[in-house]
């Protein structure tokens, strides 16, 4: 069986969408509040269930848990590889004063680097892939509420 493209479509449409977010947030200088980041979780979620839902009428017969949720992760891990990516290519090289006027706190009584900002946009990235994986698979696995699941009970 091949590999279904629509993880990897979806994923890099979802971090095309939030790049393009924090961009225009940067065009405004709103980059540098964090409650506006909060709109990056609905983004990511949008574009995994709409994965999910085309995934699961392209798939209707050979659709399973399994299957589905390892669709929905790879979409979120590789949304997060791509924004993660962009992330620090931003913060080292395109604004590398980012930091200092995101956390200026930070800077000087933590000595933070831009790797533990790159470390945490990948970890929340990835957790939120996980967690929201395991959401909308118990939103679209089949019932066993059927004749047929009642076959598999005790």
């Amino acid at each position: 069986m091949k590999k279904s493209p629509y993880p990897f479509v979806y994923g890099a449409l979802s971090a095309i969408i939030l790049i393009a977010y924090f961009l225009i947030l940067s065009v405004f200088n709103l980059h540098q509040n964090p409650v506006f980041g909060l709109l990056n979780l609905p983004i990511m979620a949008v574009g995994m269930l709409l994965l999910i839902k085309k995934y699961k009428t392209e798939n209707l017969n050979h659709f399973n848990y399994k299957k589905g949720i390892w669709a929905l992760f790879r979409c979120g891990v590789i949304t997060t590889l791509i924004y993660t990516g962009f992330f620090a290519l931003y913060i080292t090289n395109l604004n590398p004063e980012f930091l200092n006027d995101l956390i200026p706190i930070w800077e000087n009584d933590y000595h933070t680097n831009p790797g533990i900002a790159i470390f945490t946009v990948a970890l929340m990235g990835f957790s939120f892939s996980a967690a929201l994986s395991l959401t909308y698979m118990q939103l679209f696995k089949r019932s066993w509420n059927t004749k047929e699941g009642n076959d598999h009970t005790y």
